[in-house]
């Protein structure tokens, strides 16, 4: 069964399980009403993807928001209901609760700074007081897997705080607490995704030997879909973890196996505090530091469950959790298990959890190195097609031809395929086509040009030549380079290829041009 297969087969299981009434939907509306919920924490990572699964399901969805522009975009933006304010705010937050079933918590504001527990504890303490004067049936909070009787981390100690404030509140709540969430776009995976690849040698604090049970995206999604279905109300704090127990530094190395990395080399040292690893992190990964400090210092306590009282709740997954990974082949897009995606075009909706997402912050996914030039000419799409679609072989490259040459050579020294295949016809472009040493991934015709790299390169790389046409009535011409590097060296590739392609590429889009304007005025 493939991955979307699996996510439709879980939505029809949602909404209608095994044939029976739902549940939940008995105890939230006798006269068969859908019950409504609330979603705090729509625009965050786990809130993007709980949404549209919620209404995949069938549920009445409302998202209390600041960002409420942030929704436009979604597909799913006209079948929720939102309501613009501030969790923290009484009013607005009345607003939002009016005739709401269950609430699902998912704020944490690392984001804040110094401050954030002082600004997780109001908000907490305001939903809490609104939704207990509200009616609400059930509170789901997703807070933070700790050990227990011990000093926890600023971060980890705001989790817990918040969980004991909704056990507290006098609606029931249930809380899942759940440790490292792996899946592209979850903080602590990329700061894993971004050390491996950028550190052959990584020089770490004594924490990276702690234990931790790390837990996939979709089976979050999982405990929190189903937690809206427990046919009575509960108000316990459950711990929720994957099937693999490891130390930081086996996630790092597995990590490595699977995007195709030689295995890490991690040196402890005791001397290097929180606050510096945290320094070091926002040194050598795109997390902010104000995520990335709070997250270092949770990895000084093991986050291990102590129990398995989830099971009597909520059993796992009909086909298992996932282990480990396979989550980190899913978060990398892997479709098999030695499969990579074969283009760096992907769609706006994710297909599984583990997909990117539009709303994820910038920082999250993939390293992705990008050259990008843009140029408007009089010529007609047409003339410059023409000039596109007869790129490589005999025509060469328009710009920089001993450049061209030389990496070919390059390439067949180090075993490629170099410039010796040519192209198969002069004039046209078909898919699959073989372009010197690159590979026609896309053709639209007239419009569209994508090439692949099959060079000997750190990485996967695209050439995308694009042409539409303008306002004033000729074209514009579009040109953009990908590179997705693989670990330190294909960083360190690219870093040492910018002053050449400034040469190339602008070449490229300069004779592409003149080429253009001459064709259009010869063929009048």
């Amino acid at each position: 069964m493939t991955e979307r297969e699996a996510e439709a087969e879980a939505a029809a299981a949602l909404s209608s399980p095994s044939g029976m009434e739902d549940p939940y939907r008995s105890r939230a509306g006798a006269q068969g009403i859908t019950p409504r919920v609330l979603v705090l924490g729509a625009t965050g990572y786990l809130g993007g993807r709980l949404v549209p699964r919620l209404v995949a399901a069938g549920y009445r969805v409302r998202a209390l928001t600041r960002g409420g522009s942030r929704l436009v975009g979604a597909p799913w933006h006209d079948q929720v209901d939102i309501v613009d304010g501030d969790a923290s705010d009484p009013d607005a937050l009345a607003r939002a609760l009016d005739g709401v079933d269950v609430v699902y918590y998912l704020i944490h504001s690392m984001s804040a700074g110094r401050d954030f527990a002082a600004v997780d504890r109001r908000i907490a303490r305001a939903v809490a007081s609104a939704a207990t004067h509200a009616g609400v049936q059930q509170i789901i909070y997703l807070g933070g897997l700790h050990p227990r009787d011990v000093p926890l981390s600023p971060h980890l100690s705001s989790r817990r705080e918040v969980g004991e404030i909704l056990l507290a509140s006098g609606t029931p709540t249930l809380v899942l607490q759940a440790g490292v969430v792996i899946g592209s776009g979850s903080a602590s995976f990329e700061m894993v995704r971004h050390l491996t690849e950028v550190l052959p040698v990584m020089p770490a604090p004594r924490w990276v030997r702690n234990r931790i049970q790390p837990i996939a995206v979709r089976d979050v999604l999982h405990y929190l879909l189903a937690a809206a279905r427990l046919p009575e109300p509960v108000n316990r704090a459950v711990d929720i973890g994957g099937p693999d127990v490891l130390r930081y530094g086996q996630m790092m190395n597995a990590y490595a196996v699977v995007a195709g990395l030689p295995q890490r080399r991690i040196i402890a040292l005791p001397v290097l505090t929180p606050r510096l690893a945290s320094l070091w992190v926002g040194l050598v990964t795109p997390v902010p530091q104000r995520i990335a400090r709070p997250l270092v210092e949770s990895l000084q306590q093991e986050c291990v469950m102590q129990d398995h009282a989830i099971d009597a709740l909520i059993p796992p997954p009909a086909d298992g959790l996932t282990t480990y990974r396979d989550a980190v082949r899913l978060a990398l897009g892997r479709i098999e298990m030695d499969a990579v995606e074969t283009s760096w075009v992907d769609g706006r909706v994710p297909r599984a959890p583990s997909d990117p997402m539009p709303s994820d912050p910038d920082w999250s996914g993939r390293t992705v190195f990008l050259d990008a030039r843009e140029r408007t000419t009089a010529a007609s799409p047409a003339a410059v097609w023409r000039v596109i679609s007869q790129i490589g072989g005999a025509r060469g490259w328009y710009s920089a031809s001993i450049l061209w040459a030389l990496r070919g050579l390059m390439d067949r020294v180090l075993g490629g395929v170099g410039l010796q295949r040519g192209r198969r016809s002069r004039l046209t472009v078909r898919e699959g086509d073989a372009i010197d040493f690159w590979r026609v991934e896309a053709v639209e015709p007239g419009r569209l040009l994508r090439l692949r790299a099959e060079m000997r390169v750190p990485g996967d790389a695209w050439l995308e030549l694009v042409v539409d046409e303008s306002g004033s009535g000729g074209a514009t011409y579009r040109q953009r380079a990908v590179f997705f590097p693989r670990g330190l060296w294909g960083r360190l590739y690219w870093l040492s290829m910018l002053p050449f392609h400034g040469l190339i590429f602008a070449g490229m889009v300069s004779e592409i041009i003149a080429d253009s304007e001459r064709g259009a005025t010869d063929s009048r």
